[in-house]
């Protein structure tokens, strides 16, 4: 006899993990809330259900609104600058512009400041096209209430946003000049590509050393990258691919280090992200699969 509840939980898994992981920027938190949704729905009434999926995404929303209100304690008192958990994608995700982008490190950081009720709604509504019943029913509001929610973070989301829709070629190039800049100490060449106000967020998590807040401006962030570098040795840099778009993967002797995901603005690099705690880099071993 076929196991219902197994089954049609692990045929919605990836949608389930790509919705707890955009309200919350940790895959390891998600696969935590992924474990509690499954529990929860172990323990009920299959027959009774009508719609299984709706069901399912109601358990992870509210179990994701739970750890997001933890995990919000959590980086009060994180050490420096908290970034998104980076991802290694499979590579169908890129072909989906939507789901890439809303996924994107840039993207996932603007997401980072919205109220969690917020967040919720714009990922239910904007990126799986939830109607206003079935999200009402997730964050448990009124479908009137969620319209109004839905409105304020799609303005909010607006005015933070990057520029423009950028292409994963435009991405690849420009990494690509980023990496040939950064390798042979070309100071001009790298100016030439960051936008005057590029800010720079290391995440060491106080485990690796990593610049204690922001770095603004172009020439700031271009020397202190030269200037870095150009006091180690033993490290690599390489093309890759993280939360849908294509990064740069830094080893030390070999080891993976740090992922370098960036924000276009109008063709320029405005925002660079490394990311080198070594907690959030287990999933940069394995692709992960996400889904709509």
């Amino acid at each position: 006899m076929p196991d219902v509840a197994t089954d049609t939980f692990v045929s919605h898994r990836n949608l389930l993990f790509t919705i707890a992981y955009e309200m919350l920027g940790s895959a390891a938190d998600a696969e935590d809330v992924l474990q509690e949704t499954w529990l929860k729905w172990a323990g009920v009434e299959h027959d009774i259900v009508e719609n299984h999926r709706a069901y399912l995404v109601r358990i992870v929303t509210r179990q994701s609104l739970g750890r997001l209100r933890t995990l919000g304690r959590r980086k009060e008192s994180y050490v420096g600058s908290w970034l998104p958990e980076p991802l290694l994608t499979a590579p169908d995700v890129a072909e989906d512009v939507e789901l890439a982008d809303s996924v994107s490190m840039a993207m996932m950081l603007v997401l980072e400041t919205l109220t969690p009720t917020e967040r919720a709604v714009f990922v239910l509504r904007e990126v799986f096209d939830l109607d206003y019943d079935e999200i009402a029913a997730a964050v448990g509001k009124t479908p009137a209430a969620v319209r109004q929610i839905a409105h304020r973070a799609r303005s909010h989301v607006a005015a933070r946003r990057p520029r423009g829709v950028v292409s994963q070629d435009e991405t690849r190039d420009a990494l690509a000049a980023f990496q040939r800049a950064t390798e042979t100490g070309d100071l001009q060449g790298l100016l030439d590509l960051l936008a005057p106000d590029v800010v720079f967020l290391g995440d060491g998590g106080g485990v690796k050393q990593a610049v204690p807040r922001p770095v603004v401006g172009a020439s700031k962030v271009a020397r202190m990258l030269l200037g870095g570098l150009a006091k180690t040795t033993g490290w690599t840099m390489e093309p890759g691919h993280a939360n849908g778009y294509p990064a740069l993967i830094v080893k030390f002797d070999g080891e993976l280090d740090t992922v370098i995901a960036l924000r276009m603005d109008e063709g320029r690099i405005s925002g660079l992200y490394a990311v080198r705690n070594p907690a959030k880099l287990s999933h940069m071993e394995q692709e992960t699969a996400l889904r709509r």
